[in-house]
This record gives C-alpha cells, sequence and structure tokens, in this order.
C-alpha cells in the first residue's frame, strides 16, 4: 500500500491476539502494527511492529526496499508492540542509525540491554532530518501516551507521523466504523492525557497535512478536520453529543428491571441511550459511551459493605481518566442497607465539573410504587 509515491505501508494485520495490552477485548477485530518506509536518497524506516511478526514485517521491508537498505530506523513510540524488532533491525542493518527521542534510548538500553548511543541519531522537539527531497521535523509529545513519544511531520509530501495518536482498534482487513473503534481506542489508551494530546495538537496546528500515518489502524486521507475535531473534542473532555448512557450491574434482576424502565422513560422522552450491562458487554466501550454522551446513570447493588465489583471497576475507569464534565445520576439497590450510591458519589466528586442529579432512586430489593416514583423523577430530571 501506497501512502504517497515516495511512502510505502510495510505494517501487519495480527488476528491472533484477543486482548490488547491484556485488556480489551479485539477478538473479532484484531489489531493493526503499522511501519512506513521513506524512500529517497536517504531511506527511512518509520517504527517496527510486534515481536510475533519480525518474520513478515521483514519481508514486506524486502518487498519495498529491493535492492536498497535502510539509513534509519525512525522510533516514534517504545511501546513494545511498535519497538520489539529494534534489536533485530540493527542487527539485520549495521550500518542504519536509528533516529528517536532521549527517552526512548534509555528504554532501549532497558529493553535490548543495547546502547545504541554510537548509532544514534537524538532528535527533540524542533529537530529536523534530511533525506534528500523530504525532510522530517520533529515534535514532541510526551505522554501521549508514554513521556518519549515524538511524533515527526514530512514537510515534502505533508504527511504526518502521530505514533498512538489518531489510532484505532481493528486490523486493516476488517470492515468497522472508525469514529467506534478510535473512540474506544483514545479513551481506553490515551484518553487520561487529554492535555497533553492538546499539547501536541497546537504544534501541528501550523502544518498543511495531506495524510495522517497512526501506529495503527488506518492512513487517514481526503478531509482531516473531522479526525481533528473528534480529537480535540475528546481531549478537552467536552461532550460529543447529547445522550444518556445507562452502566448498570444487577444480580438478581431487580437493579437490571429499575434500569430498562428507566431507559424506556428516557427513550420516550426523545433522549438518545446506550445501556451496558458492565459484567458482560465490553466496558472499554461502556467507557467510551460516558466520555461520548453528556448524561450518565450508574445503576448497581450494595455488595460487601461496598458496591458491585464490575461497577467498582467501571467507576475506577471514570476516576483514571479524568471523567468530567458530565451529569450523573445514581440508582442504587440494597436489601437491608443501600450504600452504594453514597460510595460511588465519593469516589467521583474530586473529579472536575461534575454535576450529580439530585434526584437518587434507591431500592431494597424489587422495584415498588416508591422507587417507580423516584425513577420518573430522575428522569424527568435528566431530560430537563
Amino acid at each position: 500500500m501506497k501512502v504517497s509515491d515516495d511512502i510505502a505501508f510495510v505494517g501487519v494485520n495480527d488476528h491472533r491476539i484477543d486482548l490488547f495490552e491484556g485488556q480489551y477485548d479485539v477478538r473479532e477485530i484484531g489489531m493493526s502494527y503499522n511501519s512506513y518506509v521513506i524512500l529517497d536518497q536517504k531511506v527511512a524506516v518509520m517504527d517496527s511492529v510486534d515481536a510475533a511478526f519480525r518474520d513478515e514485517w521483514f519481508a514486506n521491508l524486502d518487498q519495498v526496499l529491493g535492492d536498497s537498505k535502510p539509513d534509519y530506523l525512525v522510533v516514534h513510540h517504545m511501546e513494545p508492540d511498535h519497538s520489539a524488532n529494534i534489536a533485530a533491525f540493527m542487527d539485520r542493518y549495521p550500518e542504519a542509525q536509528v533516529v528517536s527521542s532521549a527517552q526512548s534510548f534509555k528504554m532501549m538500553q532497558a529493553y535490548f540491554g543495547v546502547d545504541y548511543s554510537d548509532r544514534g541519531v537524538v532528535v527533540k522537539q524542533g529537530s529536523t532530518l534530511k533525506l534528500g527531497k523530504h525532510t522530517l521535523s520533529f515534535v514532541a509529545a510526551p505522554q501521549v501516551h508514554w513521556p518519549e513519544v515524538m511524533f515527526s511531520y514530512d514537510e515534502t509530501d505533508k504527511v504526518l507521523f502521530s505514533a498512538d495518536a489518531f489510532g484505532k482498534f481493528g486490523a486493516l482487513d476488517v470492515e468497522d466504523d472508525w469514529v467506534t473503534n478510535a473512540r474506544s481506542y483514545y479513551f481506553g489508551i490515551v484518553g487520561k492525557f487529554g492535555k497533553n494530546v492538546q499539547m501536541a495538537l497546537s504544534k501541528v496546528a501550523g502544518c498543511y497535512v495531506k495524510a495522517i500515518c497512526p501506529l495503527h489502524g488506518p492512513v487517514l486521507t481526503g478531509d482531516l478536520s473531522r479526525y481533528l475535531r473528534l480529537y480535540d473534542t475528546w481531549s478537552s473532555y467536552r461532550p460529543e453529543q447529547s445522550g444518556v448512557t445507562l452502566a448498570y450491574t444487577s444480580v438478581y434482576g431487580h437493579t437490571k428491571e429499575a434500569v430498562r424502565e428507566l431507559e424506556a422513560k428516557l427513550r420516550d422522552g426523545g433522549a438518545t441511550v446506550a445501556t451496558f450491562d458492565l459484567a458482560r458487554d465490553d466496558m472499554a466501550q461502556a467507557l467510551a459511551s460516558a466520555f461520548r454522551y453528556d448524561r450518565l446513570v450508574l445503576a448497581t447493588t450494595t455488595y460487601a459493605n461496598s458496591y458491585f465489583p464490575f461497577m467498582h471497576t467501571f467507576v475506577t475507569d471514570l476516576v483514571e481518566h479524568n471523567y468530567q464534565n458530565r451529569t450523573v445520576g445514581m440508582v442504587e439497590n440494597g436489601s437491608w442497607m443501600p450504600v452504594a450510591a453514597k460510595q460511588m458519589r465519593e469516589a467521583l466528586e474530586g473529579l472536575p465539573n461534575i454535576a450529580f442529579a439530585h434526584n437518587v432512586v434507591t431500592l431494597k430489593g424489587a422495584l415498588n410504587d416508591d422507587s417507580r416514583g423516584q425513577l420518573d423523577a430522575l428522569a424527568k430530571e435528566l431530560l430537563a
């Protein structure tokens, strides 16, 4: 696949993987690990791939390089799904140099036990690398989402190599909805670091970009304003659209019944609603939905003097990913001493600009006239 006349894709698709980063379920869609080659007077290979795909990657390189040899391996990000083959590359091409940030070279020492300083080119914000007619300008992007991350911009073909930014879950040979899997990827992988993403975006705002080459997912071309607008929205923690996420756990079905009645009331009132059973549904998608919409309802049971474990994990994810600028309602269940709503509120109340719904629904077992009245009141408040 060609990105431009001089830039080729040499990445791989992974359909063996079940959990990305040990937690995100990608069994149905897989992942891509992207690598690129810039062919010029000096040849630059942009990143490597996961260790399991070394031979396929080298075969892809051989096909594109022909009789040429690479002069540089540019390392934008040291996470092992992109950096695992650095040592193998450097052994295979003994004349090549590795180009990366100072922090990356420390990580190479830690990962591979090799000091590449004698074969290294250290770059930082504003550094350039001339390949011939192509010149790469480097952009420091620390904590997007690791501290060593660099972007690079090809001034000739107007291509931004964006590391993990603008990536998504899913292999390149799987047809899916880019926004859905890019949103869940962003909020799962990058979302904690919104301020850093905003800083990185500001650094490239003056560049005219024709294509974005991320380390996961498709090369983005055409009208890039949609992708840039979404990243600006996501990284500034603004709701993407009006709607309600209902996230719940239920042991014996009573809390689920309350959630379904609330869902119906909200839909009847014209609201867009996304409902997730946190014990069964993809929690990464539930997290992404919570950031997508402007309202969230947490519904769960009291459990061992706290609240149900799957909900505890979800609330922890919200806190760890800097959830903010939303309205949160609560439904709790507890047969003799319900404490879930109180404890969830305590966990969330330190987050910025979280407005808690005044009406809290409390069940002590099954729904009754009182708790149904509370559901009515919560629905009306959320629809107001």
